[in-house]
Parts: C-alpha cells; sequence; structure tokens
C-alpha cells in the first residue's frame, strides 16, 4: 500500500497540528491518530468502513484493527 502523503491530510488542509500518523492498509490514507486533537485516523475508519491502520512511525511496525479493537505486531 502507498501512503497517500506524508502528514494528516486533514491536518494540513486546516493548518492542525498531530500526535502520531497512522496509514490505512485498505486505502493508504494517512491520517492522525487518537492522541492528536482531531483523531482523523479513527474518524476514516468509522466512515470508510476500513479497520486497520498501522503506524507510520519510524522503527515501529504495529498494526491496530479498529473493528476489532485488537493490537497487531507485525513480525519482522
Amino acid at each position: 500500500m502507498v501512503p497517500d502523503g506524508e502528514g494528516c491530510a486533514e491536518c494540513l488542509a486546516t493548518g492542525d497540528e498531530w500526535v502520531h500518523l497512522r496509514m490505512c492498509l485498505s486505502c493508504g490514507a494517512v491520517r492522525c491518530c487518537d492522541s492528536s486533537p482531531n483523531q482523523h485516523a479513527s474518524k476514516h475508519a468509522r466512515k470508510t468502513g476500513h479497520p486497520i491502520v498501522r503506524s507510520m512511525e519510524r522503527g515501529e511496525s504495529w498494526m491496530w484493527c479498529y473493528v476489532d479493537e485488537v493490537y497487531i505486531e507485525a513480525k519482522g
């Protein structure tokens, strides 16, 4: 999957800031995490039904399933 950008597209459009980034594994949308003020990644998941994101943070390889609320550790 190819990310749709290097930052949260919605935060960039409004000039807001984020804490961490997540990428949707269904469509590549890069959005901000739930620790960020706007929580765009979880909003994207609810709106689209795309269930799984992965961390975009350097050195992290985990994923999260919003439907099952399950943390998935990627094997490397």
